[in-house]
């Protein structure tokens, strides 16, 4: 049998859509096939050379493959992509052998990558083989950003995330863990060839209702929960629990606080269930640990006695469509309703937080405060600084980190090669040395990188 044709990426429109629409551009057929035949090891692999982390995504990625998979067209569910890669990732062998070494020399070029999340440490995967000196730095103690500091535990234990930042940290980056970075200019004044921001959307949004400061003690940020549940700060929940926000988070937050004592936990959204953020099998998943899910309620006023929160007053509303077409939300009329609560957990959105790249280093914002990031290059408006993440676009999943990074290391070699940025790889290059080749064939640094994407509309 012939290899599949894949030069054109126009094929992977006609046959492979699941492969296509992975940020990565993980060849799912590829590794399944392998799945099929037992070679677990083999198809971890081949995940892992695209997507980095084969067993944190086969846990927790927001699987865009899935919808695109061809199987939805005769069966009403498609392939179970996503659990593949976990099945993979736990029944493979030690990798050890298979994964490429640290570079022997180094090439003279310094990075600079700020924050340890998924997106920096893509960028570090893909370059410290080649021979750069990468360094990244992080104010938490441990590498991992967002899939660390934001996923329970119960849906993603630390072994898993320790093993495969593990197997990253190994390829040689300098770790400077436990030092926040306080200015870009500062940064910029060192000898980096290159800086890498994958910073994260690191501040949730609050929800400043009358009522919020007086009963302040019992109202938490939903990421902000999350990572002191995560690093152990917060062991326990009151028993009445109201989750305000439909997205991802909320779901975590919800689910979390079950399993910290919350008996009477609600989800409470102003959206209706199906524009709810949130995926499927994540509100699936809450819902069959009785947690309900209330829409069409809009938080009014957190209500308190002698400084203690007491519940959350909403307002009724419905979903109309205005004279253009657009869908609004409206009050009904109806009274409002009470939810008693002894806890509230926010999780109605997350922000960026630049404080420290100076408004004069040359680091274009718009009137929202994101950096201008061209969508192919993930160039910002100086010429050595480059985003990814969710620091480049908003709040995204890990997968698309994952992607921003290979496409932001594509434009920093280049960069430090002294070529234009702009000029993207044809379909199937890889970016690697020859050394690199040579020395490790059967898992390239980076995935194919198609010369034609997809624009991110709506990032």
């Amino acid at each position: 049998m012939k290899p599949t044709e894949i030069e054109a990426p126009e094929y992977f429109h006609k046959v492979v859509d699941c492969q296509w629409a992975c940020p990565a551009h993980t060849p799912v057929p590829e590794y399944i096939r392998l799945i099929a035949e037992r070679r677990y090891t083999d198809a971890y692999m081949i995940n892992w050379k695209s997507n980095v982390f084969p067993g944190i995504l086969g846990r927790t990625c927001d699987r865009p493959c899935e919808p695109a998979c061809r199987r939805v067209r005769v069966e009403s569910e498609p392939v179970a992509i996503c659990r593949l890669k976990r099945v993979a990732a736990d029944l493979k062998d030690d990798v050890a052998a298979r994964l490429p070494p640290p570079a022997a020399t180094r090439n003279g070029k310094r990075i600079a990558c700020i924050g340890a999340g998924p997106a920096s440490l893509t960028v570090a995967r893909d370059l410290a083989p080649m021979g750069y000196e990468v360094v990244i730095f992080d104010s938490d103690a441990k590498a991992g950003g967002m899939i660390r500091s934001q996923i329970p535990r119960f849906r993603l234990p630390e072994s898993v995330i320790d093993e495969e930042v593990g197997y990253i940290a190994q390829l040689g980056p300098v770790m400077k863990l436990g030092q926040t970075v306080g200015s870009l200019k500062a940064m910029l004044d060192e000898d980096f060839d290159a800086i890498f921001i994958g910073s994260g959307a690191p501040r949730g949004r609050d929800l400043e209702i009358p009522g919020r400061q007086e009963a302040a003690a019992n109202i938490h940020i939903g990421i902000d929960w999350l990572a002191s549940v995560s690093f152990g700060h917060v062991e326990r929940i009151g028993r009445r629990v109201i989750v305000l926000g439909g997205g991802n988070t909320a779901m975590d937050c919800c689910r979390t606080s079950r399993r910290l004592g919350g008996e009477e936990v609600k989800v409470i959204v102003r959206s209706g269930f199906e524009e709810m953020k949130a995926s499927p099998w994540e509100k699936e998943d809450a819902m069959h640990e009785d947690i309900p899910i209330l829409n069409y309620l809009v938080p009014k006023a957190f209500t308190h006695e002698a400084g203690r929160l007491t519940g959350v007053t909403f307002e009724k509303v419905a979903a109309q469509l205005d004279e253009k077409g657009r869908r609004r939300l409206v009050p009904t009329g109806e009274a409002d309703v009470h939810h008693a609560c002894d806890d509230v957990l926010v999780a109605v959105g997350q922000e960026n937080a630049f404080p420290w790249i100076e408004r004069d280093v040359g680091v274009a914002f718009d009137e929202w405060g994101m950096p201008l990031v061209n969508e192919a290059t993930f160039a910002s408006t100086h010429p050595r600084v480059f985003f990814g993440g969710d620091a480049a676009f908003g709040p995204k999943n890990i997968i698309w980190a994952v992607g921003h990074g290979h496409d932001a290391a594509i434009s920093i070699h280049k960069l430090c090669q002294g070529e234009d940025v702009s000029v993207r790889p044809a379909p199937g290059v890889t970016l690697t040395s020859g050394a690199t080749i040579t020395t490790f064939p059967s898992t390239l640094v980076t995935a194919c990188r198609f010369a034609t994407r997809p624009r991110r509309s709506g990032m």
